[in-house]
């Protein structure tokens, strides 16, 4: 079905393909996507863009999208991969069609096509080892050597290949290998491993088999016997398109094909990509897990508080390409920022406290004041914040000698508190060793928030009540690497440029009472800071929040510029 109301320059080259094939009657006028990740890990930002572009071309042609689990590998695979692959999905807000699928379910059909296969003459059992093999494939180049093995009879394939799958023999024993072109130009196409012997329970199947198939062997068939109309890949599987095709016409005679169409995957500054080498940071536990807030993980940005919509926006902003270039990472972070400005409350919170006694205001005295939840959105309303006598501030809010433009509080200045009052620096308190502890105050009664007062100053602070503060973790989380392509340097290893200052932990912060109990991933803006999620950590009456991303914006400035 096509989109009415479409501008067709506003198409990517994905959905210019899959407008032409609909119209074309192609596929009886159905989009049917499929988003198939290996369960060997968690999902990270590439993933998302990829769920965003499988699932929103499917809402967008009104179709369908399958959650299929390619779960051919049970070394690596784990149910714990795959609740947590269900949760982001979720969370990114998508709906998958119907029940999710494995590739596990198809096993016995993909079995019953390999021994098609051999019957065919189209598949062999190779008793080389796998360094034996890797050193028989040649080079782009160079053709590569047939196996020694390559003329064993039909009955003798079909007889090991059973045996293999008996159990009669050892991991590294025997494989399966399809028989193409050992001279062809496409490395994939020389032979490739169709079956091995893997004597390890799967997280499905339990012990019901000791071989599985390759990767390479699954993923083309899976979509076809799914019915997928597109099948999105990214360009490192462009090389892998030409023998998903030979198999399936080997085993299939209907005129129906998967049309796989390639994109470039997801780079991002400042990031690493590579679920093995994210795998690798967890167990060496140079993080505290997967969601780690640090991590580049949708459950880490889950958790440092990243909102779906953001991401949604991030994916849709760097649109889908045919080659590979490395997005900016303040984009991501624009993005939340952009939605976290809508619906994030203001609220205040001081990370490093210095304490302020107003001398003239009553002693005792509690005046609660009335505060704007959001000004970017009116329907927030209001809430009412206390204050008294004893009050924080920031403690870099003060310099004893200020430069000129320094326009926050120092001796004899003057600077208005959010929401409250104007106060005037009368004398500064030192201990022992002579460092500040306490600043004395006065403050004009006049200058109430919402008074009518007219009197103006230059400064203005955000600010708690000393005697309502709440005591709150705060954990400043910076990006985990601070190299713009921690990946590409050849002669160093991708951690030698892991950020030391990465997370900062703040033991001593002081909030507002309104934050007493929050829910884990709760969004604030903490004013004049920055925009912060309540974590998992928090208990009652002991707020822990990570911070999300600083207030200033440089991609922002960066696009005003241009």
């Amino acid at each position: 079905m096509k989109v009415e109301n479409e501008d067709k320059k506003s198409l990517n080259f994905i959905e210019n393909i899959i407008e032409e094939d609909l119209k074309e009657g192609k596929n009886k006028g159905e989009v049917y996507t499929r988003f198939p990740p290996e369960p060997n890990g968690y999902l990270h930002i590439g993933h998302a863009k990829s769920i965003c572009l499988n699932f929103g071309l499917a809402e967008k042609y009104n179709g369908k999208c399958n959650l299929r689990f390619d779960d051919t590998n049970p070394e690596k695979e784990e149910e714990e991969y795959v609740n947590s692959i269900k949760k982001d999905v979720q969370w990114l807000g998508f709906k998958w069609e119907g029940e999710p699928k494995y590739a596990s379910d198809y096993f016995d059909q993909l079995y019953s096509w390999a021994e098609k296969l051999i019957e065919k003459s189209k598949a062999y059992v190779d008793d080389q080892t796998a360094e034996e093999i890797a050193a028989q494939k040649g080079t782009p180049t160079e053709p590569g050597q047939e196996s020694p093995y390559r003329s064993r009879s039909v009955e003798e394939n079909l007889k090991l290949f059973r045996e293999m799958k008996a159990g009669k023999y050892k991991e590294g024993e025997k494989i399966l290998r399809a028989k193409i072109d050992m001279s062809s130009p496409n490395m994939h196409m020389r032979d490739p491993i169709m079956y091995r012997i893997m004597h390890k329970p799967h997280h499905r199947t339990g012990d019901k088999w000791c071989i599985y198939p390759m990767y390479d062997f699954t993923h083309g068939q899976s979509d076809y016997l799914e019915g997928i109309t597109h099948s999105l890949c990214t360009l490192e599987f462009e090389v892998h398109r030409p023998l998903y095709n030979w198999f399936l016409d080997q085993i299939i005679d209907t005129g129906y094909r998967p049309r796989q169409i390639e994109f470039a995957r997801l780079n991002l500054s400042y990031t690493v990509m590579s679920k093995r080498k994210l795998l690798e940071l967890v167990e060496k536990k140079r993080v505290t897990g997967w969601d780690d807030p640090r991590m580049p993980s949708i459950s880490g940005l889950r958790r440092r508080g990243y909102t779906p919509e953001s991401i949604r926006d991030f994916s849709d902003r760097i649109g889908v390409a045919k080659r590979d270039n490395v997005i900016d990472v303040g984009l991501l972070e624009h993005s939340v920022k952009e939605d976290l400005n809508k619906k994030a409350t203001r609220v205040m919170a001081v990370l490093d406290p210095l304490k302020i006694t107003i001398t003239n205001y009553p002693e005792g005295n509690i005046e609660n004041l009335e505060t704007i939840n959001n000004p970017e959105d009116e329907s927030m309303g209001s809430r009412i914040i206390p204050f008294s006598r004893e009050i924080y501030i920031e403690k870099n809010d003060f310099m004893e000698d200020p430069p000129r433009k320094f326009f926050r509080l120092a001796p004899g200045r003057e600077v208005r508190l959010k929401s409250a009052y104007i106060i005037k620096c009368e004398e500064v308190i030192r201990d022992e060793k002579g460092n500040i502890t306490e600043l004395l105050c006065t403050y004009d009664p006049e200058t109430r928030s919402g008074s009518g007062s007219t009197r103006k100053v230059k400064g203005t602070l955000h600010w708690v009540s000393a005697p309502h503060a709440i005591n709150a973790e705060v954990r400043l989380y910076d990006r985990l690497f601070n190299d713009e392509d921690p990946d590409g340097h050849k002669d160093k290893d991708f951690k030698d440029f892991l950020n030391p200052a990465s997370l900062k932990i703040l033991s001593n912060a002081k909030v507002e009472p309104s934050l007493k109990d929050v829910k884990a991933l709760d969004h604030f803006q903490f004013q004049r800071i920055g925009y912060f999620c309540a974590d998992q950590d928090s208990l009652p009456g002991k707020p822990v929040f990570n911070r999300t991303v600083p207030l200033r914006d440089s991609w922002a400035k960066l696009a005003k510029k241009s």
